[in-house]
């Protein structure tokens, strides 16, 4: 048997075992991730509170408590998380914002929220609704490919 051939099989033996090995680590990682969000939603409790300010800062940044930044993983505290400072009751307490509702979060008005802990979960308008994100404005490449593609007779990217 050729060389080439021995390289190749080797290769698909290496490709093979590394997408079973991701196969078990995603399975643990998707069980863990689900008994997190199962007591995320046992110990949900609605509030009201008044949204001061909102920003994406790095979790040593953020105000959180000393508890919080030292049971974080080490990656985690580098990186940016959305952050809400908000008044609830008479404490400002800054909360770490999910990050599929972060833009929908209206500044400085009040709202109810679903908060577990120091993650805020949900926000609802208290007085009338909450406004949608605002429309993102288009980049230069996005304008430019809808431009050709118009032109070209093709369907726009959504």
């Amino acid at each position: 048997m050729p060389t080439w051939g021995i390289v190749l099989i080797v290769i698909a033996v290496i490709l093979v075992a590394a997408i079973i090995a991701l196969y078990f680590v995603g399975r643990k990682a998707q069980k863990k991730q689900d008994e997190q969000q199962e007591m995320l939603n046992a110990n949900k409790q609605t509030v009201s509170m008044l949204v001061i300010d909102k920003k994406k800062m790095k979790l040593k940044e953020a105000g959180l408590p000393a508890v919080v930044v030292e049971q974080a993983p080490k990656i985690m505290r580098g990186a940016k998380l959305p952050i809400i400072k908000a008044k609830v009751g008479p404490q400002i307490l800054s909360l770490i914002c999910d990050e599929k509702i972060f833009e929908a979060v209206p500044v400085k008005k009040e709202v109810k929220a679903v908060v577990s802990g120091i993650y805020v979960m949900d926000v609802k308008g208290l007085h009338g609704k909450t406004e949608a994100a605002p429309v993102k404005k288009k980049g230069f490449f996005r304008r430019a490919v809808e431009a050709a593609q118009e032109k070209a007779g093709a369907k726009p990217l959504k």
